[in-house]
């Protein structure tokens, strides 16, 4: 029996990174719909448009992480250096 960990395939490095981005939309949605709910009953006399625009932001949230996690060069105060440059260095 080795311990030696296994290549996982790009394949599933994108369906995972996928399923997480559709769990993640699914919980942030549901979080916006349900403050959304609150804000209405409470502050906005039961006016639709606090549940449809704080849904819309849990969804923006998703969208923006899942961007991230798909291109990490998006994320801010990275940059990407070319390897003509490293080679420079040395």
């Amino acid at each position: 029996m080795s311990s030696a960990p296994s290549k996982t395939s790009s394949e599933d490095i994108i369906g995972q990174k996928y399923d997480r981005c559709v769990a993640d939309l699914i919980v942030k949605s549901g979080v916006g719909f349900g403050v959304g709910i609150v804000a209405s009953v409470l502050l906005f006399r039961r006016r639709g448009w606090p549940v449809a625009l704080s849904t819309g932001f849990g969804a923006g949230a998703a969208y923006a992480d899942c961007d991230r996690s798909f291109n990490p060069a998006r994320i801010p105060g990275t940059r990407i250096i070319p390897p003509s440059a490293l080679k420079e260095q040395k």
